[in-house]
């Protein structure tokens, strides 16, 4: 382990003489051998690493097509053969000391190669040389640097479009997939069963990819969003988990909107009421209104989230929460005088008063008129009796 470390330090220190020497400059000037691969990669311990590659040779310069084309990469330094470089594998077969393999055709100046069962000890810089008799050359200005390590990385969750309610947006979860014949799993809380896709890269890695498009409300407002990778390793019998959290900020227009009143139930004339609008929005409110009801149209009577005044009257009062994306008007709220209804209740008495005092004569004229009808009956009856007297005992 102290060898590896030393060498890993010479290798830096000799790479950085080199690039910053000026010697890059005659690098790019006298090099023979072009690849296009990317710079840096990174891959999980366990898993596999798919380098792609494609090469290229100086202009006027060509491939013997009579011979067979071997591909070589070798580390540390990109002095091939040098003290400190080290050969790790040769497609020819001499050297095999890594697991790798090229799955491009290099007849065909494609390099690209599968790098397997990575460990952390495979951490390093990388070179590409060609075996073509007569043309032997390395890319040593095209050094690629492969991390390993023991840690999946976080998958990205991403969101397009405006996050405001009633937009439509596409929210995406995706991971680095350095290994496109073993791609991680990915499963999130928005969709139960997700379709995957892998998508290529310009630079020809991988990505693998969760999709789906939602409507936005107020409710999405601080919804977590998690999202978890899944990476196969040790030939598929571990899993290495990683993990990464997002939180929906979602934005609209006034929500809840209310009033209250203080102090609450019957007030005097005369007194002071306190009225206060309370609302939720994303942005905050911006604008609290006031308004009284009339026959004609509301009035505006304040502006504010707090309204106070001396009661003069009854009447009913209501308030309109306004942001950038909207308003919402609250309930209304009914301010009642005591005094008026004091003076209801004695209009009422007095009503109730007067249908008993007519009641109470038209009752005393029907008896009135029941007693003139009786009287006249009874008189006749009366002169009928003293008249049979008088024929029963003659004078």
């Amino acid at each position: 382990m102290a060898d590896q470390s030393v060498r890993m330090v010479t290798a830096i220190v000799l790479h950085s003489v080199f690039f910053l020497s000026g010697a890059s400059d005659d690098c790019y000037k006298t090099r023979h051998l072009i690849i296009t691969a990317p710079k840096e990669m990174e891959a999980l311990t366990g898993s596999c690493l798919q380098i792609p590659c494609n090469f290229r040779l100086k202009q006027g310069e060509k491939l013997n097509s009579k011979t067979t084309t071997f591909g070589v990469w070798f580390k540390n330094i990109p002095y091939f053969g040098k003290n400190g470089s080290e050969v790790i594998f040769n497609s020819s077969g001499t050297v095999s000391t890594y697991p790798m393999s090229f799955t491009g055709d290099l007849s065909q100046k494609n390099c690209t190669t599968l790098f397997s069962s990575l460990n952390t000890t495979y951490t390093d810089t990388y070179y590409f040389r060609v075996e073509n008799r007569p043309f032997l050359a390395t890319a040593e200005c095209d050094g690629l640097q492969i991390t390993v390590k023991d840690s999946p990385p976080k998958p990205r969750i991403e969101i397009s479009g405006d996050v405001k309610e009633k937009d439509s947006v596409s929210i995406s979860c995706s991971a680095s997939t350095p290994c496109s014949h073993s791609p991680p799993q990915l499963t999130w809380n928005l969709q139960p069963d997700s379709h995957h896709m892998m998508e290529e890269n310009t630079d020809r890695t991988f990505t693998t990819r969760i999709q789906k498009s939602i409507t936005l409300s107020h409710e999405h407002d601080g919804f977590i969003i998690t999202c978890s990778a899944r990476y196969p390793v040790n030939e598929g019998k571990d899993v290495k988990t990683s993990e990464e959290r997002k939180t929906l900020s979602v934005s609209y227009a006034p929500k809840n909107t209310s009033v209250s009143i203080s102090p609450s139930g019957r007030v005097s004339a005369g007194s002071r009421v306190n009225l206060t609008c309370s609302s939720r929005a994303k942005p905050p409110v911006s604008r609290f209104t006031w308004f009284k009801t009339s026959r004609d149209a509301p009035i505006k009577v304040s502006e504010g989230d707090f309204y106070s005044f001396n009661v003069t009257d009854g009447g009913v009062y209501y308030c309109v929460a306004t942001n950038q994306l909207g308003n919402q008007t609250s309930s209304e709220i009914h301010l009642t005088i005591g005094g008026d209804q004091l003076v209801g209740a004695q209009v009422i008495v007095k009503v109730l008063g007067i249908i008993l005092l007519v009641t109470t004569l038209l009752i005393f004229e029907c008896w009135l008129k029941s007693r003139r009808c009786t009287k006249p009956q009874e008189d006749a009856v009366g002169d009928d009796y003293v008249n049979m007297v008088v024929e029963l005992h003659p004078s």
